[in-house]
């Protein structure tokens, strides 16, 4: 999987990893940036393509997916983060309906388009994932079950050809971040390494220091050996 000629649609393109993101896909060459925002967004780039898109929205949705068409990679990017402590339990909810069930319907919208393609599902996630931050409570219950969402997918969608990759971000320097007086990546650097990892097939993508400082116990533990097992279900079921 190359970056290079290929068309890709981006969430949450208007800032952050994001919009570096959509930068660093024209550096890389690619055919065609589709750049899905809630807000007006314009970019002087005549291969960037602005999409009005919240993810919440199955209108938009539809739309969107009329819009582009053919499609090679999706990058499930867009998310919200709330301080909270689990004392409001429609905070559960609005974390989930962007985090987890803008990634379910945007993923399921272009099912077709990315089977005939044989192409990629690359979900913005956190280390926030595999252990919870508790002053942001919320927002790791919903990264966590994006990332056992990404698990299975990963497994339902091998035999269509469609990769599935999972980015385990630490502290990246965005609108998200800015109350953690912690070292932070820049979003650029980032978004060089999400796609470096898409391009060497990596199935969970650490991208920053931080999270990278995790990749080599995660892929050698046993929760990532557990989840390679339970995949063979998939294959091993009569068709």
């Amino acid at each position: 999987m190359k970056i290079e000629n290929k068309t890709i649609l981006v969430t949450g393109a208007n800032r952050g990893i994001g919009r570096a993101l959509v930068e660093e896909a024209l550096r890389l060459g690619a055919k065609r940036v589709y750049a899905g925002t809630r807000t007006p967004f314009t970019h002087p780039d005549p291969r960037v393509t602005p999409l009005m898109l919240d993810v919440t929205n199955e209108e938009q949705i539809r739309q969107v997916v009329g819009k582009v068409g053919s499609l090679d990679i999706l990058i499930n990017n867009a998310g919200v983060a709330y301080y909270d402590d689990l004392s409001d339990r429609t905070m559960l909810d609005r974390h989930l309906a962007v985090n987890f069930f803008g990634i379910y319907d945007l993923t399921q919208a272009f099912l077709p388009s990315l089977t005939h393609s044989h192409g990629a599902i690359v979900n913005i996630l956190s280390m926030a994932s595999l252990a919870p931050l508790p002053i942001i409570a919320s927002y790791s219950i919903s990264k966590a079950a994006a990332f056992s969402l990404t698990q299975s997918l990963r497994a339902l969608l091998a035999g269509r050809g469609i990769k599935v990759h999972a980015v385990l971000t630490g502290p990246v320097d965005t609108d998200m971040n800015r109350g953690l007086d912690i070292p932070k990546a820049s979003p650029e650097s980032a978004a060089r390494a999400i796609y470096a990892g898409v391009e060497q097939e990596e199935e969970d993508i650490f991208p920053d220091p931080m999270s990278g400082s995790m990749a080599e116990s995660w892929r050698g533990s046993a929760a990532k050996s557990l989840e390679r097992q339970n995949a063979t279900f998939v294959t091993a079921q009569p068709t």
